[in-house]
This record gives C-alpha cells, structure tokens and sequence, in this order.
C-alpha cells in the first residue's frame, strides 16, 4: 500500500527545562488567545509516518495531524525530496511571473475537481481561501448577504468570522456581510434531530424556502460538508443537493468549505460535497489543509464566470509559491497513486466500528459519529443530554498519557473528541490508537 514502516521509539534527555522555558516565553510574546492543548503544552520536534516525538523524547501515534493538515504522513520522503529539489531552485518568486508548478498544480486540481471550465486560484490558507470565495461570491452576485449553517466554522479573518455559527471561534459580532443561518449542519440536535432522514431534510429545506422570502437575495450559502470544528457533525446524504435546487431557482451559489473534507478524506467520496451531488456539483469550492502535508497551500475552485468577475488586479504574494506547489503535487500524487482515499475509508470503516462498539460499554458517550477517517465522539454527563467539556479536555489528557494525539470541537461547548490520522493509517495503528483512545475513555468515567 505504500505506507511507511513504524520507526523506533527514541528518547531525548534534559528537555524538560527547555521546554518550560519556551512555554514562558510563549506566554510573554504571543496573545493570550492562542489556544494551547494540554495543562503542560507539548512541544513536537520532529515525525515519522503516523508518529510523532515531543521534546522529551515521547513518541505519540497522531490521530490529529496537526488538525488534519498532515495527510499522507510525517515527513513523507516523495514530499520531503520535492520540496528539497525547489529549494535549490528557486523557492519564491510571487504570482507576478509564470509559474510552471503552480499551472500544472492548477491543471491536476481542476481536472479533479468535477466543476465545468473551472478555474484555481491559489491562497495560503483555508480561512484566506474562504475569504476569496465571499469575495467571488458577493462581487459576482452584487449582494453582500450570505448564508451559513449553524454550528460552522470557516476561519479567522474578519469576513470568514463574521459567517461562522459556532460562538466559541466568534470573537465580534462585527461584520461586512450581513449573515443568516440555516438548519441543517447538525443531524442529531436542533429542532429537527426527532425526524427520520427524509423528514429532517425536507425540514431543512422548508427552513430554507422560508428564509429564502424574509431576505433580499443573497449571495451564496457556504457549508462545510462535515463541520469540522463543530465537532465532525454532517446532515444526511442528499441535504445540499436538495438546497442546491432551491438556491438554483433564486440564482444563489452553493460554496462547499472543503478545507478538512477534501482529498478523499471521508472514504466514501473524495470531496465531501459528493455525498450530496445529485443536483451537480457547486458554483465554489475552498480548500486547503490536506493537500500540502504540512506546507501552507489553499485555494479556491469556481467556474470562469465566477473566478473571473473582478474587475480589478488582484495577485497573492505566498499564494502559490513555488516551494508549496512542488509539495502539492508530491502529494497529490503520492495519495492517488497509492489510493490513500481507499484506505481512509477501510481503515476508517474498522476505526469507526471499534470506536462505536467502546462506546457501547462506556457512560457518557453520546455518539460515535463520521466516515472515512473523520470521526467525532461527542462527549455528554452521564445520564443527560448536556455536553461535558471537562471529560473531553479530560480524555485528551489522558489519550496523551497513553501516547495519542487527538482532537476536540463542538457547537455549543467543547465537548467532541476529533479523531483523524493521516490517510495512510494501517490497521495495526488503528487498533493502538482505539485501544488507547478506549483506556482513556474508561480512566475518566
């Protein structure tokens, strides 16, 4: 399958001084906001594979990847090599010249991409890529109102806060777009969450309809296909291609947020927005995270008409450099030759099912939920239907201890565990990683 061997485990010494010393100068020099795992932050210098070591020597198996940015693997020789040969090139030069890794990044992307005569248009981010897309979306539709799911997240500029429906990643209520939200991000809570599948969806759309005729035209409704910060929620299949319709009707775009589903991530498809393609695919897609393994790549997807409403120069000055776009195409590359979107979704499929079946012996866990390699335990006290953010920062402690790194998210409280390694897992990995994920549920009861 191509994945690379588990390395050695290897202890450093003398860290522990140098490693307080970096978390007081941390606390000195950066904001006070700057979110930090742990009670005693970690420090990770260096990984292999699916493993990474921390300054003190430990070795952790990631199922985070550095909130799921590192793909393939650590330090994946085809990514390492390609990003080593640009560098004794040329490694920056800034999109006011012709850029031949940046066309033939641009080439591969579009072909994939499933939208007519599309067009790319390389960012540094995904919260930048969102950015560009309300931009697109707004100049395009000569509205600045957009739609937005509850409990989303697409970033931290000030336009991409401004849409996001999660209050805990919401610092101002400021905003240049005026924001509506829609139902429908969240299965299993809401108004909706007692329907069958069928009835929430079309709950969801008449929520929409409704909407649609209290409000000038908007722009666009930008959705996330599986929320990631939410918590890895999704609606059922089918949702967004039933919004689709409606908004197709009023002329609004769909913009798909695939900054953590892309690239095959979810198993099933290899952008989450297929798993709602009956009605074709979106005017605009984001991404980004995924497809650098690490280095700062993300981009916008849109038809000619779309990407090419500006009417004014626009360029990036690190969107697209050389260095970034040698490493995305090792990458993409690496995960199509070796079908890393088969594996998340094998793989992925045995993880889920252990999970769940842990779940079923321990108090407290709500719902083991996702697919591929994307996977949520929500978290909630005992006996009630309240979220429980001390268990999950709890579990998170304790998954280290046992020597795995996970995540966390939520909607209305942080109480969500975030499982996804890399896309090459094995299935040894995953069964150390649930045997460890399954100690530190049971340790903290």
């Amino acid at each position: 399958m191509g994945v690379l061997p588990r390395p050695p485990a290897r202890r450093l010494r003398g860290a522990g001084a140098a490693v307080n010393d970096l978390y007081a100068r941390h606390r000195t020099v950066l904001p006070d906001w700057l979110a930090l795992y742990y009670e005693d932050p970690l420090e990770i210098t260096h990984g292999e594979g699916r493993y990474v070591w921390d300054a003190h020597g430990n070795r952790y198996l990631d199922f985070f990847g550095g909130i799921l940015t590192t793909m393939t693997a650590h330090a994946l020789p085809e990514v390492t090599k390609a990003v080593a040969e640009q560098a004794g090139r040329i490694v920056h030069a800034s999109t006011l010249y012709l850029n031949r890794p940046m066309v033939e990044l641009a080439e591969r992307v579009a072909q994939i991409s499933a939208i007519p005569d599309a067009r790319v248009f390389f960012t540094t981010s995904g919260t930048e890529a969102n950015d560009t897309a309300l931009l697109l979306a707004t100049t395009y539709r000569r509205s600045n109102t957009v739609m937005a799911m509850r409990n989303s997240y697409h970033g931290r500029s000030f336009s991409a806060v401004g849409i996001t429906g999660n209050r805990g990643w919401s610092p101002t209520s400021l905003s240049p777009l005026q924001t509506l939200y829609v139902h429908g991000g969240v299965r299993t809570r809401g108004p909706y969450a007692h329907l069958d599948d069928e009835a929430f969806t079309a709950a969801c759309v008449e929520d929409l309809r409704d909407l649609l005729g209290h409000t000038r035209p908007p722009a666009a409704l930008i959705a996330e296909p599986v929320q990631g910060v939410g918590g890895f929620t999704s609606p059922p299949d089918g949702l967004y291609a039933a919004f689709r319709e409606v908004l197709h009707e009023r002329g609004v775009l769909w913009i798909a947020d695939e900054v953590q589903t892309g690239w095959g991530r979810t198993g099933d498809h290899f952008w989450g927005w297929q798993a709602h393609g009956r009605s074709g695919p979106p005017d605009i897609v984001t991404f980004a995270k995924g497809i650098g393994n690490g280095m700062s790549i993300g981009g916008v997807i849109a038809r000619s008409e779309i990407m090419n409403c500006l009417d004014a120069n626009s360029i990036s000055t690190f969107g697209g450099t050389q260095i970034t776009m040698a490493a995305g195409l090792a990458n993409l590359t690496y995960l199509l030759e070796h079908d890393l979107q088969g594996n998340a979704r094998r793989v992925g499929g045995l993880l889920l099912e252990r999970l769940r079946a842990v779940a079923a012996q321990v108090d407290g866990v709500r719902e083991v939920r996702g697919r591929g390699l994307m996977i949520g335990i929500e978290l909630v006290r005992p006996g009630t239907d309240r979220a429980d953010p001390d268990r999950a920062a709890a579990v998170l402690e304790a998954a280290r201890a046992g020597g795995l790194l996970i995540g966390k998210g939520g909607g209305h409280d942080t109480s969500a565990l975030r499982v996804a390694p890399p896309l090459s897992l094995t299935v040894a990995e995953a069964e150390e990683g649930a045997a460890i994920l399954e100690d530190a549920l049971r340790s903290t009861q």
